[in-house]
């Protein structure tokens, strides 16, 4: 869906989500989000009572459902998936999405945490939520190829590590050397 065909209350969780990318919790302001969603100012208080918390929650809840939805992708255009095989496509599609806009944007979930999860217990538990939505697929898709679920929430819960890492890495030194490194070195332990 274009974000022309989006409604307000949509357009707005999306563009808080990218300015998250952009600049955290405490660099997203309110006017900004509104103004770029192209969405009336009082959309705010009519669609998020809860004020910057709700809103950041949302926003934080469609990047784990939207994080999710492309490791089904992923899956879905492999002929012969593996576990080293979808994380290299996860993180080639990071890779391309850091260069495509100048090492510009990192994940929203891991600037909110940063931000501010030890000061704000409501984004911390929506962290926590979007990062289990996004790993849950990934489990799944794991006991697919054959490990058992204790291995694959492992091996889930280090794919997310090593990619969140490698995105801060990407993004300061402004390189995508980063992510393609922890592709090639996680490979060969994701498929033991």
């Amino acid at each position: 869906m274009s974000a022309s065909t989006r409604g307000h209350r949509e357009r707005i969780v999306y563009e808080t989500a990218q300015h998250l990318r952009r600049a955290g919790v405490s660099g997203t302001g309110l006017r900004e989000v509104v103004a770029a969603a192209d969405a009336p100012r009082g959309s705010l208080q009519h669609y998020f009572p809860g004020g910057k918390d709700q809103l950041v929650g949302e926003a934080l809840e469609w990047a784990g459902t939207w994080a999710a939805e492309r490791v089904d992708e992923h899956l879905a255009r492999m002929r012969r998936p593996t576990p080293a095989r979808l994380f290299t496509a996860i993180v080639d599609d990071w890779a391309a999405d850091l260069e495509s806009r100048g090492f510009a944007r990192g994940c929203p979930v891991a600037a909110a945490v940063v931000d501010c999860a030890d000061t704000n217990d409501a984004v911390r538990r929506a962290a926590t939520s979007a990062l289990q939505t996004w790993r849950r697929p990934i489990t799944a898709a794991l006991v697919t190829m054959g490990r058992t679920p204790r291995r694959a929430q492992a091996l889930s819960t280090l794919m997310l590590c090593a990619l969140e890492g490698a995105i801060v890495l990407a993004r300061a030194q402004r390189d995508t050397a980063p992510l393609h490194l922890v592709g090639r070195e996680l490979a060969p332990v994701l498929d033991a």
